[in-house]
């Protein structure tokens, strides 16, 4: 089963990505290689993150597949710095006009 997840980390920051080959629970993403500068040494010892599979496929094709995951950044704004970790495709303030978050991202949402 392929399926594009969301990972919400303790800070409530997101991840969106994709897993074509229904590894679920052995994979959980690739977010920018700073993100640990986001958490304490303390609040590292110990991490809680949570998966949601947002969209599930068996015969989606890989490059479909790979454009449902950039339609998903771009619904929840995760390659927004100040909402997500997603890299790819970059982000662009004009769009988030139209995100689900409208770039209002707050702790507490």
């Amino acid at each position: 089963m392929k399926v594009i997840y969301k990972i919400t980390y303790p800070n409530k920051k997101i991840y969106i990505g994709k897993d074509e080959k229904g590894v679920i629970l052995r994979y959980i993403g690739s977010p920018e290689t700073d993100i640990d500068k986001d958490f304490t040494w303390e609040e590292l010892q110990k991490v809680t993150l949570t998966k949601e599979i947002l969209f599930s496929d068996e015969d989606i094709s890989d490059s479909e597949l790979q454009r449902k995951e950039y339609e998903y950044i771009k619904k929840f704004c995760s390659n927004n710095r100040a909402i997500g970790y997603n890299m790819v495709p970059k982000f662009d303030p004009k769009a988030c006009a139209t995100c689900d978050k409208k770039c209002a991202f707050s702790a507490s949402s």
